[in-house]
């Protein structure tokens, strides 16, 4: 299973769950809702999920560091400022908040099962992967920052 470590980006991987969400609540029953407090629901969520991620791509962006999750040997610094003082990943919490947001927009019970699946994937085959090559190249600073900060929220 060590072969899927860092192979699919993390946008990818959310557009495929999303799309398989979709899929699932075509062919399951949804909840009867207001269409209004679904949209309300689901823009609320990606909004949110759109400060996490933008906020987590500009800390990068001022640290100088790379953005590509597929090559966190490239990591240039250690970032724990900014959004990385409340969560280790704020562009994947992005991610999962966005679908969170797809899954109420949707109202299919199974949906939910998409975001769980999506945090899943992303703690045994990008985020266990970062931490070690993290640990690894920034030791005791990367270490007490673990210890600080949880890795989603």
């Amino acid at each position: 299973m060590n072969g899927l470590e860092l192979k699919v980006p993390p946008p990818a991987l959310a557009l495929v769950t999303a799309l398989a969400m979709w899929a699932v609540s075509r062919f399951t029953f949804a909840f009867e809702v207001d269409v209004s407090l679904r949209i309300a629901m689901a823009v609320a969520s990606a909004l949110l999920g759109a400060v996490f991620s933008v906020a987590g791509v500009a800390a990068f962006r001022r640290a100088r560091t790379t953005l590509n999750p597929m090559n966190p040997e490239a990591a240039s610094s250690l970032v724990t400022n900014g959004i990385y003082r409340f969560t280790r990943n704020p562009m994947y919490l992005g991610l999962l908040l966005v679908l969170v947001g797809w899954a109420a927009f949707l109202c299919a019970p199974w949906g939910l099962v998409g975001p769980a699946v999506f945090v899943l994937y992303m703690n045994r085959f990008q985020i266990a992967p970062e931490e070690r090559v993290l640990l690894s190249a920034f030791g005791e600073a990367y270490s007490a920052y673990r210890t600080r900060v949880r890795r989603w929220l």
